[in-house]
């Protein structure tokens, strides 16, 4: 019996949507959203109804009849830590995603998408492998403040899958490589791939790594606390939000859009060049550190997310980072396909479905 599988997938900067039948994709959409639209909302959760709207206009257009639909599945967002694998979407869940104190992350609203719409339509609702998958050494927890410990929050998903088709690619099993992953997209999570499991990684909604699109990045700490505490942001939700959604090349130069960036350099504009550098310069720095995780024993840096078709943005991190070991790079992201494949396992009967316990 063929399974029709409705994929949600909310980023920073887009959602996207995708309909398979078993293995085959039917369509693949890409939903951008332009700064003028998103600077209107001051939280995540305000983005809900316009978001919602976006996909079932999109599911309108493209012809799609929600009561032939056997499973919704949504990337996961902000929960606490837990194992790998395919999970129910269960109240627990939806109320720790809604919670406005928890971490900000637009993920938090593809699960919630998912379950109103499984629910119209008499489907289940799951989530495949969320960004709090914790494979951490405990090392990599501790800070130099007994108040503070590092919590795991990357792009999961996209890093496995990527670090997997890599390895299948070359012939070996994932679990006898060591990899450097740099995830580039409105986010950027840099991970350790140690033998098949992610023992360090960059958290970007604590503020760590590189800035982005949309993310401050690292920042000294006594300019942060100056900064709330001047007020120029609001409150603490709205300052979270705004370091994760209106700094980086927005605060710099005005936009999200990387291609924006991309064609003002290439049209001789000097600002945008030196800024867009520095982002790159920033992410290489990144993969060195990585590197020192690894103790130098890495076996490729692969490049991926949005960030990585730009082959000239690509050819500045390489030219930095080409001394730890050969960079691959590989646009874009597999996490539509891994959602769904997720799904199409519990509806096989291959996976056994898990339970969220907070």
């Amino acid at each position: 019996m063929e399974n029709k599988i409705l994929v949600i997938n909310t980023g920073s900067t887009s959602t996207k949507l995708a309909l398979y039948k078993d293995e085959t994709p039917v369509f693949c959409e890409t939903i951008r959203h332009p700064q003028a639209e998103m600077s209107r909302f001051d939280t995540i959760l305000d983005q809900y109804e316009y978001r919602r709207k976006t996909v079932l206009d999109t599911l309108i257009i493209k012809n799609v009849d929600l009561k032939s639909i056997d499973a919704v599945v949504g990337r996961g967002g902000l929960l606490h830590p837990m194992e790998s694998g395919t999970y129910e979407i269960n109240d627990l869940m939806l109320a720790h995603l809604k919670d406005e104190g928890s971490a900000i992350h637009a993920s938090k609203l593809s699960c919630i998408l998912a379950h109103e719409i499984a629910s119209g339509c008499g489907a289940p609702a799951f989530t495949v492998d969320p960004i709090v998958v914790d494979e951490m050494d405990d090392i990599a927890r501790i800070t130099g403040c007994k108040d503070i410990r590092r919590y795991c929050i990357w792009h999961a998903l996209n890093q496995k899958a990527v670090a997997k088709c890599y390895a299948e690619q070359r012939g070996e099993p994932y679990e006898t490589l060591n990899l450097i992953v740099a995830h580039i997209g409105g986010g950027c999570t840099v991970g350790a791939h140690r033998k098949g499991r992610v023992v360090d990684v960059t958290n970007a909604l604590s503020g760590e790594g590189p800035f982005t699109a949309e993310r401050s990045g690292s920042l000294p700490a006594s300019e942060v606390a100056e900064l709330f505490a001047s007020g120029k942001y609001g409150d603490i939700n709205a300052f979270k939000y705004a370091l994760n959604n209106k700094m980086g090349l927005v605060s710099l130069l005005g936009t999200n859009d990387g291609k924006a960036v991309q064609e003002r350099v290439l049209h001789g504009d000097a600002e945008a060049e030196k800024v867009y550098r520095a982002m790159a310069y920033q992410i290489a720095k990144e993969i060195g550190a990585t590197a020192a995780v690894l103790r130098g024993t890495v076996d490729a840096v692969l490049l991926t997310g949005g960030f990585a078709y730009d082959r000239m943005f690509t050819g500045w991190i390489g030219e930095y980072v080409g001394f730890v070991a050969p960079v691959t790079v590989i646009p874009g992201e597999d996490e539509m396909a891994a959602l769904a494949m997720g799904a199409l396992r519990v509806l096989r009967g291959k996976e056994t479905i898990r339970q969220y316990k907070g």
